[in-house]
């Protein structure tokens, strides 16, 4: 039986690169246990993000690494994950009941932040994390239509003061169009609204979170404003798509997040291409390129380019997104990567912070 000792396992784990930590386990301090046994080598990672969609690969792929080490001793390798809570802007403290709000912005309507918010609470979902969402469009709230959830419902009430979020496909969600008819204007001044945000946030009994994503309104206003200064936001996702006029107005809204110092997690690219169902020709309606150069131009990434198709709209419509409408189809497979990459981001910075070594333990009998 050959010897082996943690230095060569943790060699062989350093092979693998992760693409959403964009880094390998033993540097960014994934390994959580190495056990070394007379007829086994069990490796434990606990990665910081959610990753369902990908744990079987990465299994596969370390153990693959680890094999030819092995000699006759079989391999196990479980990945894991425990989603830490992250810093938020100074003076505030984190949430009740909520680790990480992210907020989903742009600097204009129309380019598919809201279809774009609830694929991405689902995607999470679907890749193993606690997830909530809040419509934060006080003025033109959509989430209740997404969710596919009866306008006649309303929120319980516990305790005459607090909200319990409603579910939809496995999320937890609350909105302004839940306590209002669906039919009903929001005929107030931008301080209403933005005590209306604040009371959602607040008063809205949200259940142990990993993530809330909060689906803001489009602009850089009073509401956008309450969510800098009053909201521990970790971070915030910039939809837009490739055409110059969203481009322009979502640079507006990564400087005013810069300003706050929320960091921009990374970008969203709505609308990127649009294939012709009838003879598959592919063409850029709205241009191309312009996601990727505004993530570059603000240090941060794309995570994301999603195609133009009635699909994604229908299914939205309908209340049923595209992540559970569709949940093997490609555009699915994109949300969920983008799920991943964004969580990735925050598992990064867990990472960074995180001391000490892996648990070795080691038996020869």
């Amino acid at each position: 039986m050959p010897q082996i000792d943690q230095a060569q396992i943790e060699q062989a784990i350093a092979t693998y690169q992760d693409e959403n930590l964009k880094t390998d386990y033993v540097t960014a301090n994934a390994v959580e246990a190495v056990e070394i046994q007379a007829d086994l080598i069990r490796v434990k990672l606990d990665l910081g993000y959610p990753a369902a969609g990908i744990k079987a690969e990465i299994e596969n792929a370390l153990m693959e690494r680890i094999k030819p080490l092995a000699g006759e001793r079989s391999v196990e390798v479980v990945v894991g994950w425990e989603i830490k809570a992250q810093s938020v802007q100074k003076n505030l403290s984190n949430l009740s009941g909520v680790k990480n709000i992210i907020a989903v912005a742009s600097g204009k309507g129309g380019v598919g932040k809201s279809t774009t918010a609830s694929n991405l609470a689902l995607a999470l979902s679907a890749e193993g994390a606690q997830v909530g969402i809040l419509d934060a469009d006080i003025y033109g709230p959509s989430q209740a239509v997404m969710l596919g959830i009866d306008p006649d419902r309303r929120p319980e009430v516990k305790g005459g003061d607090r909200w319990i979020p409603l579910t939809a496909h496995g999320v937890q969600a609350m909105s302004m169009g839940f306590l209002v008819g669906p039919s009903t204007p929001m005929v107030w001044r931008g301080p209403m609204a933005s005590g209306a945000l604040q009371q959602l946030l607040d008063q809205t009994e949200w259940q142990d979170l990993d993530y809330l994503i909060v689906d803001m309104p489009p602009g850089t206003g009073d509401i956008q404003l309450t969510l800098a200064q009053k909201v521990p936001v970790t971070g915030a996702l910039i939809v837009t798509t490739p055409q110059d006029i969203a481009l322009i107005d979502a640079r507006k809204g990564i400087e005013m997040f810069r300003e706050v110092e929320i960091p921009v997690l990374g970008v969203v690219e709505n609308m990127s291409v649009h294939v012709c169902s009838q003879c598959g020709h592919a063409e850029h309606l709205f241009g191309s390129g312009g996601g990727e150069m505004i993530a570059k131009d603000y240090d941060t990434e794309l995570l994301g380019s999603l195609p133009l198709t009635m699909s994604i709209r229908e299914q939205a419509d309908g209340g049923t997104p595209t992540v559970v409408a569709e949940p093997d189809g490609k555009v699915a497979h994109i949300y969920r990567q983008v799920a991943r990459r964004l969580a990735g981001v925050l598992a990064g910075k867990a990472k960074d912070d995180k001391g000490g070594l892996p648990n070795i333990s080691i038996q020869d009998d």
